[in-house]
């Protein structure tokens, strides 16, 4: 396979809402290539690019799939995304080794909901952005209110380079950049070139005036040709169109219909003579804060953007190379390890089908397989201490489950196939709650969840079942109460004998020692769970041995590891143990521990005990128009606004809500702002549950344990 430099390799990601038309455009690029002689549908279940089950059962698309082209001595590797962003871990994958990202437009709905959802991601990485509005053939198509919409999104940034007419019943497309009418045939294909029909010349001109403007705003030296020339040819054009792009501020517009090939030829050519290429793009930076720049001569690093496991092929890891060139067999280091993996195959993939080359340069994207120290977001570099290229940060789960194995035999098998999938995919958070002993998975989504479930079944052939996570609560006490308990037992020889008198208070921190207590020893306990026991002695007169304090204090601990209420930890409390009696005989740490335990057990829940309840930080971004509806909901689920800050037509809210309360909440609020909302929570601390929540919480523990 031939082997192209790093100028005349383009990466785009084909990005944009569920059903706009990328797996099909894609399609049609490798067939306008003659790459493959017949073309898929999505209907018809034999894209290149869809080729798994799951997506076959779906009907769309749910991985990115690599696939690559070769156009007039161009070479452009595609990345074909998902539409929901239920999958943003393939997406965001996707956009950050992309050099160009084509964001396609169903010309039947414009810039809609889903278009938004994602152009926020690739706007906030900054990349080169084109438009494509597709289906323009449809008989609902408005490309008018296609372009509008799309201009209300990203600003007159967004500028037509082509536009779609109907001339005697043919669809045509007229180019405002090279000034030509390509009219096609009612089944697409290769176009007759036409001059532009005399009534569409005035609007052609002044589209075409509008573009040279745009192009010449990005550059000193074409500006002052402009001035000069009061034009710009084709090639300055193209100059000013490939500054813009790289500034993120020049979007160019195009329209196609995909599924007839009308206008992909003019796209491909387009991507390769205008939109950047990898040597075009700024260095990547490493995590040291050095910068990889892409050149062939420097040494060879490569970042892993995705991992995959196919049952027939094992783990496939996908990388683009940052710099240098990468051959058959060569050594790198992973920065991150320092481990040395060898590259015994690389591979150009075409969804599943892969192509064995021996050599991949600066820019390209290619694959390997059976690398045993890598994983996703890893740097492969010459030098194990060369830099990490600064890893993509995925989103946090907003949906997290427990996860249990349905036959409780498969449990390790389950966790050995979840720590799979969480290498290939890092959007499935995976935890363990030691307190709840609770295995919690976190998707994007039900869907992510279904997918993710599917995945489990019929790849790694374990059924799981998915629960609402147990809530890790906290137990403390809101007043001061005494209690004493006495623990004695005879059978026989030597027998059990301790009492222990002890008072119990609420601790804070700063608060005064006790008073009418003769304090002989005091020690602080930090509780691994947080929170604090503060334990003094206050024993008078040797009624209780020194010896035995130890002993109390552990018969305490373990009540706190424990509390009365609903078997959770307690924190926050101080115990002042002032009397008590022993046998010289029958007393002994067993006794004294036991003694302790159940006299602060009397004492704890005579003390106003008071269930605490994990409170989390919460940020959203919501479209300002459904603030209310958001505001509402999260106040039916007992969240505290703190403040709202304003952002380009949206809404800032901070709040603290309830880990309880956010069981369903991602779910809600997609359906509330039809998935515009986001969110990210970090954990705030404890607060009190209330107190009709708390009976309640006691009940179902006492049903539990009944």
């Amino acid at each position: 396979m031939k082997v192209f430099d790093n100028k005349h390799i383009k990466n785009v990601a084909f990005v944009g809402a569920h059903r706009s038309g990328k797996t099909t455009l894609s399609e049609t690029m490798l067939f306008e290539a003659g790459l493959i002689n017949r073309r898929g549908t999505v209907e018809q279940q034999n894209t290149v690019s869809d080729y798994h089950e799951f997506e076959h059962r779906r009907g769309a698309s749910v991985f990115a799939t690599p696939l690559h082209t070769e156009w007039r001595n161009y070479k452009i590797n595609i990345i074909d995304t998902p539409g929901l962003d239920d999958f943003i871990g393939e997406i965001m994958s996707s956009i950050r080794v992309a050099d160009t990202i084509v964001t396609v437009i169903n010309a039947k709905h414009g810039a809609d909901i889903g278009t938004e959802i994602i152009w926020n991601y690739v706007d906030k990485y900054h990349k080169p952005t084109l438009f494509v509005i597709n289906k323009i053939d449809s008989e609902k198509a408005n490309f008018e209110m296609s372009y509008n919409s799309l201009k209300e999104l990203v600003g007159n940034n967004a500028v037509l380079v082509q536009y779609p007419i109907k001339i005697d019943g043919a669809q045509c497309i007229i180019d405002v950049l090279k000034m030509k009418c390509y009219k096609f045939g009612p089944d697409g294909g290769k176009p007759e070139k036409l001059p532009i029909p005399e009534d569409q010349l005035d609007y052609a001109n002044q589209l075409h005036n509008e573009l040279v403007e745009k192009a010449a705003e990005n550059d000193e030296e074409l500006m002052e040709l402009y001035f000069e020339k009061g034009t710009l040819n084709e090639e300055e054009l193209r100059k000013g169109i490939k500054l813009g792009m790289l500034n993120h501020d020049f979007f160019p517009v195009f329209c196609v219909s995909a599924l007839k090939d009308m206008g992909t030829g003019r796209l491909m050519g387009f991507i390769d003579n205008v939109a950047p290429a990898a040597a075009d793009l700024k260095p990547e930076q490493t995590l040291e804060g050095d910068l990889v720049k892409p050149e062939v001569d420097a040494d060879t690093s490569l970042f892993v953007f995705k991992t995959i496991y196919q049952p027939n092929l094992g783990q496939i890891t996908f990388f683009k190379v940052k710099s240098g060139e990468v051959n058959v067999n060569d050594k790198l280091f992973n920065t991150r390890t320092g481990e040395s993996e060898t590259l015994n195959q690389l591979y150009i993939m075409d969804g599943k089908e892969k192509h064995t080359v021996q050599k991949l340069t600066t820019g390209d994207i290619g694959a390997t397989t059976k690398l045993k120290y890598t994983e996703t977001n890893d740097t492969l570099a010459t030098k194990a201490e060369a830099g990490t290229i600064k890893p993509i940060k995925f989103p946090q789960p907003r949906l997290v489950k427990a996860v249990f194995a349905e036959n409780s035999s498969d449990e390790e098998k389950l966790s050995e196939a979840l720590k799979r999938i969480h290498s290939q995919d890092l959007t499935v958070d995976l935890s363990y709650n030691t307190e709840t002993h609770q295995t919690l998975v976190g998707t994007q989504g039900e869907l992510h969840l279904a997918t993710l479930t599917w995945i489990l079944e019929n790849i790694y052939d374990v059924k799981a079942r998915f629960e609402a996570p147990k809530i890790s609560y906290r137990e403390t006490i809101q007043r001061s109460a005494t209690a004493n308990y006495r623990h004695k037992k005879q059978s026989g020889g030597s027998g059990q004998f301790g009492q222990v008198h002890l008072k119990i208070e609420p601790y804070y921190e700063g608060m005064s020692e006790p008073e009418g207590f003769s304090i002989r020893g005091r020690e602080e306990v930090d509780l691994p769970w947080d929170g604090k026991l503060v334990f003094y002695n206050c024993i008078v007169g040797g009624v209780i041995d020194q010896r035995y304090l130890p002993s109390i204090l552990k018969g305490i601990l373990e009540v706190m590891d424990s509390g009365p209420l609903t078997k959770s930890y307690i924190r926050d409390v101080r115990v002042m143990v002032y009397d008590g009696k022993m046998h010289a005989v029958d007393s002994n740490d067993i006794s004294f521990k036991i003694a302790g335990s159940h006299a602060f057990r009397e004492a704890f829940l005579n003390a106003n005990p008071k269930l605490l309840e994990p409170v989390d930080q919460m940020i959203l971004c919501v479209p300002e128009q459904m603030v209310g509806n958001v505001m509402t909901e999260l106040q039916s689920r007992r969240a505290i606004i703190q403040g709202i800050d304003t952002e380009v037509n949206y809404q800032i809210l901070k709040c603290t809500i309830p880990s309880a309360e956010l069981t369903d909440f991602s779910t809600q609020l997609r359906s509330l702002t039809q998935g515009r909302a986001t969110y990210s929570t970090k954990f705030e601390g404890y607060a009190s549950v209330p107190n009709h929540i708390q009976k309640e919480l006691v009940k179902e523990q006492e049903l539990i344990t009944t």
